[in-house]
C-alpha cells in the first residue's frame, strides 16, 4: 500500500477502472474517466489503459464482479501495471480484497485528489486541511499497512503482535486527527480576526467560485491587476487569495480567489476546507465562474451549486460568469445563454465583457449602501477624505458653507455622516467624479 502520510511517487504505470451504473446518464461514466485520467497524470502517473465497466449492481467484496475483478488483475499483471485506479469510491474492505487479488496497489477517486491536493498544499493553512483529510481518509485502511503482521496474531487476551500495533498505530492517527483540528481551530481564528480588521473599513466582498481550472485566478487577476498564481491545471489554487477591486465613482470592492470543485469530491476535503470556503458564507456575493469551452459545463455548475448548498451559500447573490469567450464557438454562446439568460460572457486572458461584469458588480454593492446628500463644511475635510475611502462620490458642489456632495456608503458608516444629510442635491452644472 502506498503511504496515506506521504504523497504517491511516480513515475508509475497506472490501469483506469470507470464505472457505468443503471442510475447514471448514458456516458458519464465515460466523461467521469477522463476526468480521472487527468488527475492521475497531474500526479505524473503513466495511464497505461482504461476500462469501462457496466455495473448492474455493486458487490460487498469487490464493488464489481467477481469474474471482472479476475479479469481486470491478469490484465494489470499482463501489462505490469503498478496501481490500479478505480473511478467509483471503494471501502476498505474492497481495496484489501481487490490487492490480495491483484498483488498491487489499488486505489480509487478519493484517493487520488486527496493526493492532488497534498501536491498543491504550500501554505501552512492548506497543508493542515489536506493532512487533516487524508488521516480520516487512511483511519479505516490503516490495515492495508500491517497485512505483513497479520499471521503473528496470537489467541492471548492482549492479542499477537500485529494487533497491537495496528492498535498503536491507529492511536497515533486519532492523537494526530485531534492536534491538527486543534490547529485549524487557530488558523480559523486567525482568519476572523484578519476579516475583522478588514471590516473596521467596511467594503464590500465578492467571492470567486467554480469547478477546478474554470479560470478563477485568472480573472482575479485581470479584474483586480494582480500576479496571483494561475496555471492551466487542477487544483491550482487550493488556498484563499483576496484583492481590492475599483468600481466606477471611487467605489471598491475586496474579491476573494477560492479553491476550484469537482466532482464526487471527498466529503472530508469539504469538511477540512470549510475554514478557507468561510470566505464564500460570509460574501456578499458570488461570482460563479465556468469554461464555456467545456462540454460539461452544465455539470460542473450543478457540482458548484451543490457544494454551496452544502455550505450553506445558495443564499448569497450569485453572478454566473462564463469564462474563455474569446476561444469558444457562436453556438457554445448561444446554447448556453439560452440556459442561463443572465450570465456574463468574459475572457480573462483578453478582458473581453469585463466591463459589463465590473458594472454588475459596482450594482451589487451599490444595492447594499446608502445613497445621501450631505451637505460637509470646509473644516471637515476628514470626512470628505473618509467618504472616498469607505464610499463612492456620484457628484460634488463647492458651495460658501461647504461642499455638497452625491454620495453612497455603507450602512456601517452612517453615524459619521448623519448629522450632515441634507435634502438640497448638487447642480446639474456640478462637476461629475470621472469614473
Amino acid at each position: 500500500m502506498a503511504s496515506l502520510t506521504e504523497p504517491l511517487s511516480g513515475p508509475k504505470r497506472a490501469l483506469l477502472v470507470g464505472v457505468q451504473t443503471p442510475d447514471m446518464p448514458d456516458g458519464e461514466a465515460n466523461e467521469l474517466l477522463l476526468e480521472l485520467q487527468e488527475l492521475v497524470e497531474n500526479l505524473h502517473f503513466e495511464v497505461v489503459d482504461c476500462i469501462l465497466v457496466n455495473l448492474k449492481r455493486s458487490t460487498p467484496a469487490f464493488y464489481t464482479g467477481q469474474g471482472k475483478a479476475e479479469e481486470i488483475s491478469e490484465l494489470a499483471k499482463e501489462h505490469h501495471i503498478d496501481v490500479i485506479v478505480f473511478d467509483s469510491a471503494l471501502s476498505p474492505g474492497q481495496q484489501r480484497n481487490w490487492e490480495e487479488l491483484a498483488g498491487r496497489a489499488v486505489i480509487d477517486r478519493q484517493e487520488v485528489i486527496l493526493e492532488v491536493f497534498a501536491d498543491r498544499a504550500h501554505t501552512r493553512e492548506a497543508g493542515l486541511q489536506v493532512a487533516l483529510a487524508r488521516l480520516e481518509y487512511s483511519l479505516p485502511r490503516l490495515t492495508r499497512a500491517w497485512t505483513h503482521l497479520s499471521r503473528q496474531r496470537g489467541a492471548g487476551s492482549m492479542g499477537g503482535e500485529g494487533e497491537t500495533q495496528l492498535e498503536q498505530d491507529r492511536r497515533v492517527v486519532r492523537d494526530r486527527i485531534t492536534h491538527l483540528k486543534q490547529e485549524l481551530v487557530s488558523v480559523v481564528k486567525q482568519r476572523d480576526v484578519q476579516r475583522r480588521k478588514r471590516q473596521r473599513v467596511p467594503v464590500p466582498t465578492a467571492a470567486i467560485v467554480g469547478y477546478t481550472n474554470a479560470g478563477k485566478s485568472s480573472l482575479l487577476n485581470k479584474m483586480t491587476g494582480s500576479t496571483v498564481l494561475a496555471e492551466d491545471k487542477l487544483f491550482a489554487t487550493l488556498d484563499p487569495t483576496t484583492r481590492q477591486m475599483e468600481l466606477p465613482g471611487n467605489g471598491k470592492v475586496l474579491v476573494t480567489d477560492t479553491v476550484g470543485f469537482i466532482r464526487r469530491l471527498p466529503h472530508g476535503l469539504v469538511e477540512s476546507f470549510k475554514a478557507t470556503l468561510e470566505e464564500v458564507v460570509v460574501a456578499d456575493f458570488l461570482l460563479h465562474v465556468i469554461d464555456v469551452t467545456s462540454p460539461h459545463w452544465e455539470k460542473h455548475h450543478a457540482t458548484t451549486l451543490s457544494v454551496l448548498d452544502e455550505l450553506g451559500a445558495l443564499n448569497r447573490p450569485i453572478v454566473t460568469v462564463f469564462n474563455k469567450a474569446d476561444v469558444a464557438s457562436g453556438l457554445d454562446i448561444a446554447e448556453a445563454r439560452k440556459i442561463v439568460p443572465d450570465a456574463f460572457f468574459v475572457s480573462a486572458k483578453t478582458g473581453k465583457g469585463l466591463d459589463l461584469l465590473v458594472e454588475r458588480c459596482s450594482e451589487l454593492c451599490a444595492n447594499s449602501d446608502l445613497q445621501h446628500n450631505l451637505l460637509i463644511p470646509h473644516t471637515r475635510y476628514d470626512l470628505v477624505a473618509r467618504l472616498r475611502r469607505v464610499g463612492s462620490i456620484l457628484s460634488e458642489e463647492h458651495l460658501d458653507d461647504g461642499v455638497l456632495i452625491e454620495c453612497r456608503f455603507p450602512p456601517g458608516q452612517l453615524r459619521y455622516f448623519e448629522s450632515f444629510i441634507t435634502l438640497e442635491k448638487p447642480k446639474k452644472k456640478s462637476k461629475k467624479v470621472s469614473k
